[in-house]
């Protein structure tokens, strides 16, 4: 690939207005086109800074000897590879709703709202074209299947927040496969209005499924949509599902999930399109959780290897990874130790979510040592246990997802002493980020592209005209 000169001066109001809102759709496909994809598999690491990418790849080439399947890509020059600019409409740090927004409607809207407009217009989201014109489409995640990067290409909303209105939107749209967390946006005992929408899915002719066991014995033969709702919230890390047998029984893991989808919707003739969201590792980040953070790096490249592998076979399948923002800034930094260091991470058994949730202000500073040492295999000093033990009795720690104000971000600061990874922050980045193409359609994508323009290649890349 040629080297193009495409970093140009931009404002933050040409990003916000580069399309104009899309009332209608009307589509047709192109008999001109050259070869197209009939299907298209799109992978998205929610809130993979780049020292994301790096650390998993470095991990698991000391801990097994291997690359990661995206690293392999660029290594090996199978893949197109592109950075991706992800503003919103109403800033350069995008929210997860906006960016996925900007793929599914193919127009920037603000910061919390779901292919809504400001003026409350909305936009039709893709993988409703998609059905339209005949094609199985799906979604499959780590947190819940309503949340904002999964709803981004299906539904219009104007609250990402709304995710129990969001489940009751997914009902009649009967897409293909959705699966992921959230049981309490299902269930009559959780939901505000009581209703219990796994009942409502199976009397419309869902297969509903609510276990590991449940997805793995199911056919996948073509027919009944499918739910798969495995947990409340997000599902476990990676980290700590390995470890918890009951874990590892009722919840599958994110390349379960994606072999399973693309079984199912792979029978359908006119071919299929499915997003597959490693949600975690945003929420990972927002906690500077390093084991959650690339442990989940990993199980999403899982995932990749399981898309990449189908593609090689069946040769019309376009697989598209990438992100939608990057998160934390997190990267490997420069010390007399940093190798040593870095791979004390192999040796991790939980996240530090699993440690904190395991404090309380009542525990010793030797359990809370303990609690450490269990979980990473090394010791604290006692002076960091105090300082962990003052903020759990304190609980003044704010953040996303952490709803219990846990100290995440002190106990990262005690954890570079031993890991030598640091951070930039606990929030969103406007950095540019990752963005691969695979198979028929990739020579759609330029060097430098803005998050919208993945809506038109997805549509151009199967010949379908919007």
């Amino acid at each position: 690939m040629k080297r193009r000169d495409f970093f140009k001066n931009t404002t933050l109001a040409t990003a916000g207005a580069t399309l104009l809102p899309t009332f209608g759709f009307t589509h047709s496909i192109d008999k001109k086109a050259g070869k197209t994809a009939k299907n298209i598999i799109f992978l998205v690491s929610d809130g993979m800074s780049t020292g994301t990418l790096n650390m998993a790849n470095l991990l698991l080439h000391r801990k097994e000897g291997r690359k990661s399947h995206w690293v392999s890509l660029y290594e090996e020059n199978k893949a197109i590879r592109a950075l991706m600019d992800t503003a919103s409409a109403n800033s350069l740090v995008t929210d997860s709703g906006a960016a996925s927004s900007a793929w599914g409607g193919g127009v920037r809207v603000n910061n919390g709202s779901i292919n809504v407009n400001p003026d409350g217009s909305s936009n039709k989201p893709i993988l409703q074209k998609f059905k339209a014109v005949g094609k199985a489409v799906g979604c499959v995640t780590t947190v819940p299947i309503t949340h904002a990067t999964p709803a981004g290409f299906c539904i219009a909303s104007k609250s990402r927040d709304d995710q129990e209105g969001i489940a009751r939107q997914y009902l009649s749209l009967r897409f293909d496969v959705m699966m992921g967390g959230g049981t309490e946006f299902f269930t009559a005992e959780k939901r505000k209005d009581k209703a219990d929408l796994f009942q409502e899915y199976a009397r419309q002719g869902y297969g509903v499924f609510r276990s590991r066991k449940e997805m793995m014995n199911a056919s996948t033969s073509a027919g009944a949509p499918i739910l798969g709702v495995f947990h409340e919230n997000g599902l476990p890390y990676s980290l700590d599902r390995v470890q918890d047998k009951q874990l590892k029984e009722q919840v599958p893991t994110l390349a379960e999930m994606t072999s399973h989808a693309i079984k199912h919707l792979k029978n359908n003739k006119k071919g299929f399109v499915l997003q597959v969201e490693a949600g975690k590792v945003d929420w990972a980040a927002h906690a500077n959780d390093i084991g959650g953070l690339l442990y989940d790096q990993i199980a999403f490249d899982d995932a990749i290897g399981v898309a990449l592998d189908f593609a090689d076979k069946d040769k019309e399948t376009l697989v598209i990874i990438t992100t939608d923002h990057g998160n934390a800034n997190p990267g490997l930094y420069s010390n007399e130790k940093a190798e040593e260091n870095f791979d004390k991470i192999q040796k991790f058994r939980y996240t530090n979510d699993w440690i904190l949730t395991g404090i309380s202000r009542d525990s010793s500073l030797k359990q809370v040592v303990e609690r450490v040492e269990e979980a990473q295999s090394f010791a604290i000093t006692t002076d960091e246990a105090q300082v962990l033990l003052k903020h759990i009795k304190a609980l003044d720690e704010t953040g996303v997802y952490n709803p219990k104000k846990l100290p995440f971000s002190q106990l990262a600061e005690i954890q570079y002493n031993y890991t030598s990874v640091g951070w930039g922050s606990i929030h969103h980045s406007a950095d540019y980020v990752e963005l691969a193409m695979y198979g028929p359609g990739s020579e759609l994508l330029k060097p430098f592209v803005k998050n919208i323009e993945l809506h038109d290649i997805m549509l151009k890349a199967c010949g379908i005209i919007a």
